[in-house]
């Protein structure tokens, strides 16, 4: 009998190892991609369908997709977040816009209020005694004492009180203003049998002339406060009769509610 043939080698089968970490690596990256999907939809319940979807056709419902969608939690969570996010970054914008139209309204206001006190001074032949200026902080009417007050005493002039009337008129269109009235003297020491000393006559003084002003029932007298300063915050030296005389005063300040960095300072004085 022949020998039967030997049975030739068999072909050595192709090496598919690398299928595996390369359908791994495709996982990965699909989940990347729902992953990005998700940070940039809006609509929670449309990213669990899809993610779901993807996973049964492309994993047989297993694997990393399945733990993603099996936590809706987590991603609704994420979005609400990214929600909130922006409508919170919205108001603080909103609010910054509100702030700078209302100082800038109370910019107007003021330049307004100043125009017309400059006005009545000019049209009174009151520039002597009286100064306006508009800074940063408010807006101050200065008066000079003795446009006001006899030496040594507190009550005002009764030809003055229609200065203080023609002031309480102008601030009527103003009410949300806060308005300080204070007083100041100069540094001689008083000698008379009402007052003890400058502390005293200067806080009379500036609280009569609020009492003036508050005359008009249309103020709100919780908005006027009046402080008494005596001689210690002068605007010039007490070594002169002039600067003593500079010194002696009654302002009326209007106060900002805001103090914008981009506001410029005016001043007008009127001497």
């Amino acid at each position: 009998m022949k020998k039967a043939k030997k049975h030739e080698a068999h072909e050595e089968h192709i090496d598919e190892s690398w299928l595996l970490p390369y359908s791994d690596l495709m996982t990965l990256l699909l989940a990347l991609f729902i992953t990005l999907f998700s940070m940039s939809s809006l609509d929670a319940a449309k990213f669990e369908q899809m993610a779901s979807a993807l996973s049964s056709a492309l994993n047989g419902g297993s694997g990393v997709l399945d733990h993603t969608s099996m936590n809706p939690t987590d991603s609704s969570t994420d979005l609400g977040k990214m929600k909130q996010e922006p409508q919170e970054v919205t108001k603080n914008k909103t609010n910054q816009i509100t702030d700078a139209q209302m100082a800038q309204k109370e910019q107007e206001d003021l330049e307004k209020l100043k125009k017309r006190l400059d006005q009545y001074i000019k049209q009174n032949g009151l520039s002597d005694q009286l100064n306006t200026k508009l800074n940063q902080s408010e807006l101050k009417i200065t008066i000079s004492d003795n446009a006001l007050f006899a030496s040594g005493q507190a009550t005002v002039k009764p030809e003055s009180r229609a200065l203080a009337k023609a002031i309480a008129s102008m601030l009527v269109e103003f009410p949300e203003y806060e308005v300080v009235v204070s007083g100041h003297t100069d540094n001689v020491p008083i000698s008379n049998s009402q007052y003890k000393d400058n502390w005293d006559l200067s806080a009379d003084r500036a609280l009569n002339f609020l009492k003036i002003l508050l005359l008009n029932a249309s103020l709100d007298p919780s908005k006027f406060t009046p402080s008494g300063y005596g001689e210690y915050h002068p605007v010039a030296s007490n070594d002169t009769s002039a600067g003593r005389a500079q010194n002696r005063r009654v302002e009326v300040s209007i106060i900002r509610k805001y103090q914008s960095g981009n506001t410029a300072t005016q001043s007008v004085n009127q001497n």
